[in-house]
């Protein structure tokens, strides 16, 4: 990068322009700064730009030395209302800052994305964010659709009756599910929606979203599954498929140990015919009693999610209904000591995350609670929605990528990661 990134604007068609002078900035909460270079990636080749209207962006002016906001610019001998613009960063990718932006005129809740702050340089974009998890299995590229549908019509052929197989047509077809689509395939990780029901009312939730005004980008389950209906298909997609994973816990469903009793079932039933691949279980932790029986009924992964390691922001990010940030610590404790490979999916919003009195939250949390990996995970929210929600800090934060160092000092034996993993991949 010979020189620093420039600002990117866009006009209300979504035409993006970089600005000749103005350098991009980036949020860290509600704190505009200046990424270092060495923050500063190009950006990954599928990750998408996306344009704010009524949200103007702020740049940095070198000239002047401080950050201004470009509310309106002359492209040729036109005035144009200037827009900001953001990056979604591939996945297995963390960002750093948010876009810098006004966002006082804006009436609109943002779709459920993670935006990141993004410039232009030497005729590319660049990024303020590093990798932390690279897995093919979820490269884009892999998922033509052109050989996915001749697939799909040999499994509905196969279980004509099975009406979760006919709710995963819709989210390979409809939603674009890439798990949805791994099922038809025959091949990595496929998933076992089955629980209609949460006792979470999550502000970032993607299947059901009745006060924000954002509308969720899937339909939750409407029922809970057989038995046969789980272990028929999904026994043979164990038995069968590439590097297998089949994983309760989906985008379009509520919270899956509310059917505990049915997932415990099923895995037992599952494991009766086959111990080949893995079973996984995405939860919110919440019943540590519920999450023991599924282990114990042959879970070999969990992966538990947490927005933050404070309770008071855990609880104004999940609105827990009936348990508490306690039990779910529990839980991850209860995992680790049932012999199953304990994961925390982390949700990352520069800013809060990694604010001194959240780091040393997360590290306490850590201690009392020896999870093998922690997933960095981009929390896909509205930023400015998410920080009137949670109080936006007084102050910036230290940085994601420090942050991680300082873990990874702390915890050497702790694994990083973004995807779900094999049995065989868990230690490496």
């Amino acid at each position: 990068m010979k020189t620093r990134p420039k600002l990117l604007f866009a006009d209300k068609q979504g035409n993006i322009y970089d600005h000749p002078q103005l350098e991009m900035v980036g949020s860290s909460g509600p704190s505009i700064q200046r990424p270092e270079r060495d923050d500063l990636v190009p950006l990954p080749g599928l990750s998408r730009l996306y344009y704010h209207p009524d949200c103007p962006p702020y740049g940095y002016d070198p000239q002047k030395d401080r950050i201004v906001l470009l509310k309106q610019t002359k492209i040729g001998k036109k005035t144009i209302r200037c827009n900001a613009v953001s990056a979604f960063i591939q996945q297995g990718w963390v960002r750093q800052f948010l876009p810098a932006m006004d966002c006082r005129l804006k009436n609109y809740t943002l779709p459920m994305w993670a935006y990141s702050a993004v410039g232009f340089a030497d005729d590319r974009y660049y990024v303020p964010a590093f990798e932390i998890d690279d897995n093919f299995r979820w490269n884009p590229e892999n998922f033509d659709d052109r050989d996915l549908l001749p697939k799909v019509e040999k499994r509905l052929n196969q279980f004509p009756d099975n009406r979760l197989v006919k709710h995963l047509e819709r989210c390979a077809l409809e939603y674009h599910c890439f798990a949805a689509k791994n099922f038809f395939l025959r091949r990595w990780e496929a998933p076992i929606p089955t629980s209609p029901t949460c006792n979470s009312g999550c502000l970032g939730c993607i299947s059901l979203q009745p006060d924000s005004g954002c509308i969720p980008p899937q339909e939750r389950i409407r029922f809970v599954p057989d038995l046969h209906e789980i272990t028929d298909p999904f026994f043979r997609h164990l038995n069968e498929a590439q590097d297998p994973i089949i994983s309760f816990g989906q985008g379009c469903e509520g919270e899956p140990i509310m059917q505990w009793q049915r997932i415990s079932e099923a895995i037992a039933a599952i494991r009766k015919k086959t111990f080949r691949g893995t079973i996984n279980l995405n939860t919110n932790g919440s019943v540590p009693q519920w999450v023991r029986s599924i282990c114990q009924s042959g879970l070999d992964s969990i992966r538990i999610s947490l927005s933050s390691a404070q309770e008071h922001l855990y609880n104004k990010y999940y609105l827990p209904q009936g348990y508490c940030f306690e039990d779910v610590l529990e839980s991850i404790r209860t995992a680790r000591d049932q012999g199953v490979f304990t994961m925390i999916n982390y949700l990352i919003f520069p800013g809060i995350t990694d604010q001194e009195e959240e780091v040393a939250a997360l590290r306490s949390v850590i201690q009392k609670t020896r999870p093998h990996l922690i997933h960095l995970k981009n929390l896909n929210i509205d930023p400015d929605f998410y920080l009137k929600a949670m109080g936006a800090p007084h102050k910036p934060g230290l940085g994601i990528k420090k942050v991680k160092n300082l873990l990874e000092s702390e915890f050497p034996e702790m694994q990083f990661g973004y995807y779900n993993r094999t049995r065989e991949s868990f230690f490496g």
